[in-house]
C-alpha cells in the first residue's frame, strides 16, 4: 500500500504538516505522531465549543488526545459522503451529504422542504420535546420542618441512645445535653415520612428525567453531527498547524486566545487564561517573553479570570506590580484587571540598549535616597539627643568653640580628592587629544558597546528564542513542536497607541522652532570647538599637537 503524500508549509518559523483536503482526514490516522504540533489539550476554557469538545472527548476524562482527534476524524468520513464540507467550519450539512441513514431520516424529518439542515432547527426540537411526567408526590411537612428536622437528625438519635444506656446505668447524660422536643417513636416516624417521601420525589425525578432524554435521544445523533461539523476543522487548525493563531489577518483567533488587554496606551491581543498558577511559575520563565499576570473581575455581573498577557512591543517603564488595566474577554464583556506578577524578559533591542543605563540610575536614586535617609534619622537622632541633654543640664549646653586645624583637615582633603579627579581628568583629555576626530568617534561608540553590548546580545538572542509553548504547558497542553514568535511576528501580538500629530496651543511657531534649533547648533559647534582647543587641536593641520 502506497504511503500517504502530506503537504507542508512553513508556519510560524516551523515546518508543519497542512490539512488541505478530504483525503487529508481521511488519513488522519496515518500521520506520523511526531509531526503533530499538540498531542493532548484541555477541554475546557477554549474558544471552541465546549459542547463539541466534550463530544469528541470519548473517555471523558477532560482532555482531547490524538487518538480522540483520528477517532473523530474517522466518525466524520463515515457519517458524511464528502468530508470536504469539513472546511467551511458551518453548523449546516446538506442532506445529501449524510451518509448514515438513521441520522438523515431524523434530518429529513426536522428539514422539512430544506436541502440542508441546521444546528439551530435541531436545537429548537430537543427544547420542544414534552413528556408525560410522573407526578411528584406532595411535601408530607413543612420544607423548614424537614430542615430542622434533618439538621438535628444525628443529634437526636445521639441522645436517645444515651437515653438508653442511662436507663441501663452505663452511661449519665449532662445536664446542659438538648433534649428532643419530641418521643423517640415520634422522632423515628417522622424520619420515615420523611425518607419515604425523599425516596418517591427522587425515581419521580428520575424517571422523568429518563423519559425526557429517551424523547431527545433519536435527535442527539444529529445534533452531535453538526457541532462536530462545525468545529472539527477548527480544532485541527489549533492541534495539528497553530494556523488559526499564526494567521493574524484572519478574523478567526486561535483557541486559547481569551481576550485583550489594554495597558499602558497598548493593547496586548495574546491573553491567555491561567488555569494552574504554580505550573506557570515553573513553566512560563522558560518563554523567553515578557508577561504580565492579572486578577480579573467584572463587578456587574460577578465574574472573575485570571489571565497571563504577552508584551511584545514599548517600554516596561510605566508596568509594575499593582498596575490596573482592563481586560476585554472575546464576548466584549470588560474585566477591571490588575497586574499581580511580571515575568521580565527583553521587549526589543532598543529596549535592552536603555537596561543598563536604567539599572545604575536606579541604583543611584537608591543610593541617594538610602543616604538621605541615614542622614535624615542621624540628624534627628543628634537633635533629640541634645535637647534631651539640655532639659536635664541646662549649664552643660556650650557653642563648641570654632576648631582651625579640624577645617584645615577637611580642607585639605577635599583638595587633595579634587586634584586627584582633576589629574584623572587631564590624563583622560590627554589621552583622547592624541586621538583624530574619527578615532574619537570609534571610541565613543566602543564605550556604549561596553555598556549595552552584553544586554544587548542577550536580548537579541532571547528574542530569537521566544516561545509560547511552555505557557501552553502550564496550561495542560501538549505542545509538541517550538511555537515561536519572531520580532515581526510579536510586533502583531502588541498594538500601541498612535496619535494623529496635534498642535499645542502654547507650540512654537515655525521661525521660533528654526531659531532655536540653530542656537543649539551653534553652542553646540562652540563646546565642540572649545574641547578641541583645549586638547590642542590644530585647525591649520587639522590634527592633534
Amino acid at each position: 500500500m502506497a504511503k500517504y503524500k502530506w503537504s507542508f508549509a512553513n508556519v510560524g518559523g516551523v515546518t508543519r504538516v497542512r490539512i488541505q483536503s478530504a483525503e487529508d482526514i481521511r488519513h488522519l490516522g496515518e500521520l506520523d505522531k511526531k509531526m503533530w504540533t499538540v498531542l493532548s489539550c484541555p477541554v475546557s476554557g477554549l474558544e471552541i465549543s465546549a459542547d463539541s469538545l466534550s463530544l469528541m472527548d470519548i473517555d471523558g476524562d477532560g482532555k482531547l488526545r490524538l487518538k480522540e482527534v483520528v477517532a473523530t476524524a474517522d466518525y466524520l468520513c463515515a457519517a458524511l459522503k464528502d468530508p470536504q464540507s469539513l472546511f467551511e467550519q458551518s453548523d449546516q450539512i446538506a442532506l445529501d451529504n449524510i451518509a448514515d441513514d438513521a441520522i438523515k431520516a431524523v434530518a429529513k424529518k426536522l428539514a422539512g422542504k430544506n436541502k440542508e439542515i441546521a444546528l439551530a432547527d435541531v436545537q429548537a426540537a430537543i427544547d420542544a420535546v414534552t413528556i408525560e411526567e410522573q407526578p411528584v408526590p406532595a411535601a408530607p411537612l413543612e420544607a423548614d420542618v424537614m430542615a430542622a428536622y434533618k439538621e438535628k437528625q444525628a443529634e437526636y438519635a445521639t441522645y436517645f441512645e444515651q437515653e438508653k444506656l442511662q436507663k441501663l446505668g452505663l452511661t449519665v447524660i449532662a445536664e446542659d445535653a438538648v433534649k428532643p422536643g419530641m418521643t423517640e417513636k415520634k422522632f423515628l416516624e417522622m424520619g420515615k415520612t420523611i425518607a419515604d417521601y425523599e425516596a418517591a420525589k427522587t425515581a419521580a425525578e428520575t424517571a422523568n428525567a429518563d423519559a425526557l432524554a429517551a424523547a431527545k435521544a433519536e435527535f442527539m445523533p444529529l445534533r452531535k453531527l453538526l457541532l462536530i461539523h462545525r468545529d472539527f476543522y477548527r480544532l485541527l487548525r489549533n492541534f495539528i498547524t497553530l494556523e488559526d493563531f499564526y494567521d493574524r489577518d484572519s478574523e478567526t483567533i486561535a483557541s486559547f486566545e481569551a481576550g485583550t488587554l489594554i495597558i499602558d496606551q497598548r493593547a496586548c491581543h495574546l491573553c491567555i487564561r491561567v488555569n494552574d498558577l504554580p505550573k506557570h511559575d515553573t513553566q512560563a520563565p522558560l518563554s523567553g517573553m515578557y508577561l504580565l499576570y492579572c486578577n480579573c473581575e467584572n463587578k456587574k455581573t460577578g465574574k472573575t479570570a485570571q489571565i497571563v498577557a504577552a508584551m511584545t512591543q514599548g517600554e516596561i517603564k510605566n508596568l509594575s506590580v499593582g498596575k490596573n488595566a482592563v481586560f476585554y474577554d472575546n464576548d466584549g464583556l470588560d474585566y477591571d484587571a490588575t497586574v499581580f506578577k511580571i515575568i521580565e524578559n527583553p521587549i526589543s533591542i532598543l529596549q535592552a540598549f536603555w537596561t543598563p543605563y536604567r539599572k545604575f540610575a536606579k541604583w543611584v536614586e537608591d543610593k541617594v535616597n538610602k543616604s538621605a535617609a541615614e542622614k535624615d534619622a542621624k540628624a534627628f537622632d543628634d537633635m533629640t539627643a541634645k535637647a534631651d541633654a539640655a532639659a536635664a543640664d541646662p549649664a552643660a549646653e556650650k557653642k563648641p568653640a570654632f576648631d582651625i586645624a579640624k577645617f584645615a583637615g577637611i580642607f585639605a582633603a577635599i583638595g587633595m580628592a579634587l586634584g586627584m579627579i582633576g589629574t584623572a581628568l587631564a590624563a583622560v583629555a590627554t589621552g583622547l587629544g592624541k586621538l583624530a576626530w574619527w578615532q574619537l568617534i570609534i571610541v565613543f561608540v566602543c564605550i556604549l558597546l561596553v555598556i549595552s553590548g552584553p544586554s544587548m546580545i542577550m536580548a537579541w538572542l532571547k528574542l530569537r528564542r521566544r516561545n509560547l509553548a511552555p505557557v501552553l504547558n502550564a496550561n495542560g497542553w501538549a505542545v509538541n513542536a517550538d511555537a515561536i514568535i519572531s520580532v515581526p511576528f510579536g510586533r502583531t501580538l502588541t498594538e500601541q497607541v498612535n496619535f494623529p500629530i496635534v498642535k499645542a496651543p502654547t507650540a512654537m511657531k515655525g521661525w521660533q522652532k528654526w531659531l532655536l534649533a540653530l542656537g543649539i547648533i551653534i553652542a553646540i559647534i562652540g563646546i565642540a570647538c572649545l574641547v578641541l582647543h583645549l586638547c590642542g587641536f590644530c585647525w591649520h593641520c587639522l590634527c592633534f599637537h
